[in-house]
């Protein structure tokens, strides 16, 4: 079962160019805010929260006009060159991922085929493409869990 560490966080905030993560009795909690654009983001990372009769990793996001939560978290990558982190989960050959954007924005992509991430993306409609290329960052993780 996947838990948030110290280092986890520390990656995270760096990559979101968050100063400030501070331990809020059983969570982090992370502000971004985009000048530029009027946006705020509040992202809280539960490394191990309850979750009905289980424990697991809990990602909470918060903005303005919109409250998105991602249970069981199962991990996450970042990309400095993007500039986010896309946090997922995997039950039953399916994913679901939150893509948190250095820029106070995000975008949620729940119970896409595992299979979408490693086609081929040309044979897909736009409408999915979309999909299985931001999850696809998230292949390399899913391979190494598979392996363990």
């Amino acid at each position: 079962m996947f838990s948030f560490k110290e280092k986890d966080i520390q990656r995270i905030a760096e990559v979101l160019r968050v100063g400030e993560y501070p331990w809020e009795v059983d969570h982090y909690r992370l502000k971004l805010v985009n000048q530029e654009e009027g946006r705020t983001l509040i992202l809280e990372i539960y490394p191990q929260a309850k979750l009905g009769q289980e424990k697991g990793a809990l990602i909470v996001v918060y903005t303005p006009t919109s409250h998105l939560q991602l249970h069981f978290c199962s991990g996450y990558v970042v990309s400095e060159e993007l500039g986010e982190v896309t946090f997922v989960a995997e039950s039953g050959g399916k994913l679901s991922g939150l893509v948190v954007e250095r820029g106070a924005a995000c975008s949620l992509y729940a119970n896409v085929k595992s299979d979408l991430i490693s086609g081929d993306f040309t044979k897909l409609g736009v409408e999915v493409m979309l999909s299985g290329v931001a999850l696809s960052l998230t292949e390399g993780i899913l391979e190494k869990k598979a392996g363990s």
